[in-house]
């Protein structure tokens, strides 16, 4: 399994980049590969400010629908508009191509206290 160092990471599988005070996130190679084959993305709330550990939309796979939660508070700005025709770019490349959402970070000591890849290892067995 792939587990990025420069990436933050949190208990609900989410990896997060921040770049200024734009963080962008998706489901890390572990969650992908727990869901099995992802059919569909769901992302309604493009726009909306919402708090850390909200829900901001879910991912259907064969096997399961599971709710996809803010790692950050803040504004999502933008929502990975390829994921409505290729799904799956969640399971081939969730480090890139299969990013779900980029937030406007509303306060960026968040960002510090969330996981770095040796404490998310850790945490899922690895």
């Amino acid at each position: 399994m792939n587990f990025p160092a420069d990436l933050k990471y949190t208990k609900d599988h989410e990896w997060i980049k921040l770049d200024g005070d734009i963080a962008t996130v998706g489901i890390t190679d572990f969650a992908q590969g727990e869901l099995g084959d992802v059919v569909f993305v769901e992302i309604e709330t493009e726009g909306e400010s919402l708090d850390s550990e909200e829900t901001f939309g879910t991912v259907e796979a064969v096997k399961t629908v599971s709710d996809l939660y803010m790692p950050l508070t803040g504004e999502i700005v933008e929502v990975n508009g390829g994921l409505e025709d290729a799904p799956d770019s969640v399971n081939s490349d969730p480090y890139g191509a299969g990013w779900m959402i980029k937030i406007k970070v509303a306060d960026s000591s968040e960002f510090d206290a969330l996981m770095d890849v040796d404490a998310y290892k850790a945490s899922i067995g690895q």
